[in-house]
């Protein structure tokens, strides 16, 4: 019969077998065994030396094995942490990052502090991350989330209804396509915007293409939704959209030719432009 393994081991070989797709391998490893045990991963040191049954042990190889094939941790345990929000995650939506947390502060900061009620759009919402941020962040604005995903809205609909109900209205259909000429006082959008060449490639291609394939520049979805902003803001209303680190410029450009105002790219905690916003001039 072979010897049951404790916590502790299971943990130590947990974080070796995952040290060569992640870099945080021994966190990553709590966290898988924590989930198949149902408890806070804090509880794994108290009981370091129990073994577990060996349902446990084989479900925990299984979720090691995935994450060894480099899907990310989020899809596997279902729930990814998000501006201090714990957000349910599927095969379905993108796994938020947490360098999109900035294109939340941008949107935050560029919302007049006498405008309480201001009316945001969060285009191509996926889980639901930053139109809930934002509806918690700024309390009394109003919050309209699109997605052309029905799979994506659902999960959206239910981290809203747990974060933050009654507070975002969603609609589906491809950016601007389902809003009526409905104008906003600020426009967020975390688009696609990785080279289609690029989305084969793990961990990205194991999250839905539809919300990573900017074409073959990674700009083709950031034309759209930058040509379409004028028509849906309000005089001196902001449009902030994330973008890859080597996408600033031509976002800036982009925004300047659809007549928005002053871009200026923002920087996340790494250095990397990541985050543009413009405004569309008064009297237009």
């Amino acid at each position: 019969m072979p010897a049951v393994r404790s916590l502790g081991s299971l943990l130590r070989e947990g974080a070796r077998r995952l040290e060569s797709v992640s870099d945080s391998a021994r966190l990553d490893s709590e966290l898988l065994l924590a989930h198949v045990l149902g408890v806070d991963r804090t509880v794994l040191y108290s009981r370091w030396e129990e073994g577990p049954q060996s349902g446990a042990m084989k479900q925990f190889d299984a979720l090691l094995a995935e994450r060894g094939a480099g899907r990310p941790l989020a899809q596997i345990i279902g729930r990814r942490e998000f501006f201090s929000l714990a957000f349910e995650i599927s095969r379905d939506v993108l796994v938020p990052r947490p360098e999109t947390e900035l294109l939340v502060e941008v949107i935050r900061d560029g919302v007049d502090s006498t405008n309480r009620t201001a009316r945001i759009l969060d285009l191509g919402t996926g889980c639901g991350a930053v139109a809930v941020a934002l509806a918690l962040t700024l309390p009394e604005s109003q919050l309209i989330a699109t997605d052309n995903s029905q799979r994506a809205l659902a999960v959206a609909r239910r981290n809203a209804a747990g974060l933050a109900p009654g507070r975002v209205r969603f609609v589906r259909g491809p950016w601007y396509g389902p809003l009526e000429g409905r104008r906003f006082d600020a426009i967020a959008c975390n688009p696609p915007y990785v080279e289609s060449a690029l989305c084969g490639d793990p961990p990205l291609c194991f999250e839905p293409l539809a919300a990573l394939d900017g074409g073959p520049d990674g700009l083709r979805e950031l034309r759209l939704v930058i040509s379409g902003a004028p028509a849906h803001l309000e005089q001196g209303g902001t449009l902030a959209v994330e973008h890859g680190a080597d996408q600033g410029a031509a976002v800036r450009s982009l925004m300047r030719r659809a007549g928005l105002k002053a871009p200026v790219t923002h920087r996340d905690l790494a250095g990397h432009e990541r985050v543009t916003a413009a405004r569309k001039p008064s009297g237009d």
